[in-house]
């Protein structure tokens, strides 16, 4: 009998080193993890959902360009980094501006300032570090013998991992809040990790 279509063409034994290649690349300090763990010490989790899934979904979009070769294409128009760059770059400020002044979760109005949906979107896909990483990540492994299942397997491996990765980023900020009650060390925390956000895009900027 011949085996199942998957277990004939996924490697499986390449899953593994991915998913650790994901973590190491995807996971570490950027402009979308830091301001996710900003998000979370400033507003706490449940204010922040909606720009955590507009992450998710900004990054998911990046993935897939990646995977379908739009990103070569993209990237071929010398205008189209700077763009990305700019609009990256303006929304981080506007972003780490409102951290850094946020007020104590316990201070904040319904009306307060929070990260949006929109906005996660839109950092997810101007996030110059997304496209870069996201680049590395799928060239690290092959999946499958064809282009197309193995662009199959990458993607649905990967959007777990951005969803975990962001989460676990969010919540990770949100564990900050406990020590946000006393005024003077929240301006500390916040600004730390406003300007933390501000060098981490910088970073990707200059890479």
């Amino acid at each position: 009998m011949p085996e199942p279509l998957l277990a004939a063409t996924i490697r499986w034994g390449s899953i593994g080193p991915l998913l650790v290649t994901a973590l190491a690349i995807m996971g570490s300090p950027g402009p979308a993890t830091i301001s996710l763990t900003a998000a979370g010490s400033a507003y706490g989790v449940r204010r922040s959902l909606g720009y955590l899934i507009g992450i998710i979904v900004g990054t998911a979009i990046v993935l897939v360009a990646v995977a379908t070769g739009i990103t070569a294409t993209l990237l071929a128009v010398p205008a189209m980094r700077s763009v990305l760059i700019v609009i990256s770059a303006a929304y981080i400020l506007w972003l780490a501006y409102h951290v850094a002044t946020a007020p104590r979760l316990g201070d904040q109005t319904a009306t307060a300032a929070a990260p949006s949906l929109v906005g996660g979107i839109l950092l997810g896909v101007a996030n110059p570090k997304a496209w870069v990483a996201i680049a590395a990540v799928f060239a690290s492994a092959r999946l499958a013998d064809t282009a197309t299942t193995d662009a199959a397997a990458k993607i649905a491996v990967l959007s777990v991992m951005i969803v975990l990765i962001t989460a676990a980023w969010l919540i990770a900020g949100a564990s900050f809040a406990s020590m946000l009650r006393d005024p003077d060390r929240a301006r500390i925390i916040n600004t730390a990790l406003a300007a933390a956000l501000v060098g981490a895009t910088a970073l990707a900027v200059l890479r």
